[in-house]
């Protein structure tokens, strides 16, 4: 069992604690890991876990480094109009890779994804228990449909925001929602808005 207390030595808990969930992660997929296993890996207790994190989605989105919580992003699109879906899921992916506040990260994060085989498998396990079958069920679409759409969207991202291609780096975000979000709404098999 886990001692209490602070552990002697140096190291950061926390920083230890994120170091066994990707790991684990990575190894057994979101569903497949425990907060006990983590802590276990971390050598901590569960409690201590919740202490820092408060749950184990939130230890995930810190172990890969993801500066939102896309559950509740996407939660908050799919309870809007269906017909709107595309278009707002394209504003708003465009607009937290823009931000000053979740661009650095989620750039961060997906270059380490590139790079990090472990990081690679544990944001694959997170999307394929939880965003993309999520998002699925709530559209009623194919599994497929929504990982089609994703893939568009994270092309659009490494093109604009890490390679920075022009001219759609320096394009408005409204030029590049006007752009991308007929394509999301087709391959997700959605009826687009029509423009006003």
């Amino acid at each position: 069992m886990a001692r209490a207390g602070r552990r002697p030595g140096p190291g950061s808990t926390s920083d230890d604690v994120l170091a066994a969930a990707r790991s684990l992660f990575a190894e057994r997929g979101y569903r497949g890991t425990t907060l006990r296993a983590i802590a276990a890996a971390a050598g901590v207790t569960p409690a201590m876990i919740h202490h820092f994190f408060g749950s184990k989605q939130r230890v995930f989105l810190a172990a890969i480094r993801m500066p939102i919580d896309p559950t509740a992003v996407l939660s908050g699109l799919l309870d809007g109009p269906r017909e709107d879906f595309a278009e707002a899921l394209v504003r708003t992916f465009v607009a937290v890779w823009r931000s000053d506040a979740t661009g650095p990260g989620l750039r961060g994060m997906l270059r380490s994804a590139v790079a990090d085989e472990e990081q690679a498998a544990a944001v694959r396990a997170f999307a394929g228990a939880i965003v993309l079958p999520r998002t699925a069920a709530a559209l009623g679409v194919p599994i497929e449909r929504v990982e089609a759409a994703l893939s568009i969207l994270i092309g659009q991202a490494v093109t604009r925001a890490i390679i920075g291609i022009e001219p759609l780096a320096s394009m408005s975000d409204d030029d590049v929602v006007a752009l991308f979000a007929p394509a999301v709404a087709v391959v997700l098999g959605l009826r687009a808005r029509d423009p006003a």
